[in-house]
């Protein structure tokens, strides 16, 4: 038998939640002895944790899965997570892929790569043994496996919150914190929701207790992240009342109850604690009532994530978005009453099927009236399975690349408008790390409202709040 304890090397894919995820993972190898290596020639085990909100998205979990095994043929490749779920059919089929772990396994990566080295024959009986009965003792059972690719546990729409904890990440200042997962809008060009399942909620209990161990370990701001955030709690409100009520009507349950606002609460207590960010909010969420208790919350950072999408309600329509432009217009108002400028950032999807000429200048209008600190821009890329990508009023790519250039360079006037406002006010950053700008040495760092900002320092101040005079603008 082979070494039980051997070489991993890790990549991601996607959003911030699969970064939280496979820190988790990486985490659980390290406990028991696994020495994760770069994702290189060489390593023993290759662990992929894909994404499929794109069929580019797609195309480039194979490629890394499919550069894996070439790194190294005799290797154990692992593909984990959303492409894993939609891709089904493709991944049985695939010669590269040795194993397969869905969306709500992935705490349990050790015992299931164990269980499949020993079936391989590649682990002693005694190795993994002990692992693996502690997992089914407590009810988590491993899939046998079924030709030439074990497939784990795909079906993860109608199960529980996946509990998972983290002790420490790769970053030294912040850490993201996964609350929730699973999304229920269905917007007409995501295939997320058959890929994450419905909305699950991590218990309250859960949060708390990971964001203390953070928190003790020397971090000193967290970020609130979730597959579809607003809808925490989503699933408790269900519980109580049933699912005869319409789904609107238990959203609007949910934002009035405040489950979301209770996290953050809870976390501002947490001694140690200094900052907490918000991941995407729903734009309906943000009532007066949620927006003066957000406000009471000392810690938070004035920056708010609202994905828009399209400034066209023409266009919102046929994406399935549960929002008019008035109400994303009145949330906007509503945080900029409240806070004192608020860094507010969206997403915006250009050349979306059927987006006429005049529903792009709509949009174009919308965000030059709102002028967000930033705007992710995104060509629309047909998802096989969507509603969209069956449309037959494609828009041609050339043209989706003219407004997409539009966009981006209002993005970046509006963002350094922005930072302008800043400059001869006194700032303050968490310090991330040393960086050397024109021959010289600064300490960099991010003010609260996702600035970033440069200290001539040649003294480490990393994991510090630094306080100063805002005098020039970074590139």
């Amino acid at each position: 038998m082979k070494n039980t304890r051997r070489n991993v090397a890790l990549h991601n894919l996607g959003c911030k939640v699969n970064s939280y995820e496979i820190e988790v993972m990486q985490e659980k190898l390290e406990e028991k002895g696994y020495k994760i290596v770069p994702f290189a020639p060489g390593a023993d085990i290759y662990i992929i944790n894909t994404c499929t909100v794109t069929n580019i998205a797609d195309r480039k979990s194979r490629q890394m899965l499919h550069k894996a095994k070439k790194m190294n043929p005799k290797a154990v490749v692992v593909a984990v997570g959303c492409y894993v779920q939609t891709g089904t059919e493709e991944v049985k089929k695939d010669p590269c892929i040795d194993l397969a772990i869905g969306n709500n396994r992935k705490k349990d990566i050790v015992t299931l790569l164990e269980e499949y080295l020993r079936q391989k024959g590649e682990l002693a009986e005694g190795d993994a043994d002990k692992a693996i009965e502690e997992d089914r003792a407590e009810g988590r059972t491993v899939d046998k496996t079924l030709g030439d690719t074990t497939l784990v546990d795909l079906n993860s729409g109608d199960q529980e919150y996946e509990e998972m904890t983290l002790t420490h990440t790769g970053e030294h200042t912040r850490a993201y914190i996964k609350i929730q997962d699973g999304c229920n809008q269905f917007c007409s060009y995501c295939i997320i929701p058959f890929a994450r399942g419905r909305v699950r909620s991590r218990k309250l209990s859960d949060i708390l207790k990971e964001v203390k161990g953070l928190a003790q370990a020397g971090y000193r701001e967290v970020v609130i992240t979730g597959i579809h955030l607003s809808s925490y709690g989503l699933d408790f409100q269900q519980e109580k009342f049933g699912d005869y009520l319409a789904t609107e009507e238990l959203k609007a349950r949910t934002y009035e109850r405040g489950y979301l606002l209770e996290v953050l609460e809870e976390i501002n207590q947490i001694e140690g604690i200094q900052r907490i960010r918000l991941g995407s909010l729903e734009p309906r969420i943000v009532t007066p009532a949620f927006a003066e208790r957000l406000k009471a919350v000392d810690k938070l950072c004035p920056h708010f994530h609202l994905s828009l999408q399209s400034g066209c309600d023409e266009t919102l329509k046929r994406m399935n978005r549960h929002y008019t432009i008035q109400e994303f217009r009145a949330t906007v108002e509503l945080l900029r009453k409240t806070f004192d400028v608020p860094a507010i950032t969206t997403d915006v999807i250009v050349g979306f099927p059927g987006e006429t000429e005049e529903e792009f200048a709509i949009t174009c209008a919308f965000l030059k009236e709102i002028q967000f600190y930033d705007m992710h821009v995104f060509k629309f890329s047909k998802r096989q399975g969507t509603a969209a990508a069956a449309r037959k009023d494609q828009i041609d790519e050339r043209i989706k690349a003219e407004r997409s250039n539009i966009l981006l360079e209002m993005a970046e006037k509006h963002s350094e408008e922005y930072r302008k406002r800043f400059l001869g006010k006194e700032v303050t950053a968490l310090i991330e790390e040393t960086k050397e700008i024109d021959g010289r040495i600064y300490q960099t760092g991010l003010t609260s409202t996702y600035i970033k900002v440069a200290v001539r320092d040649e003294t480490d101040h990393a994991n510090k709040m630094v306080r100063g005079m805002a005098s020039s603008l970074l590139n």
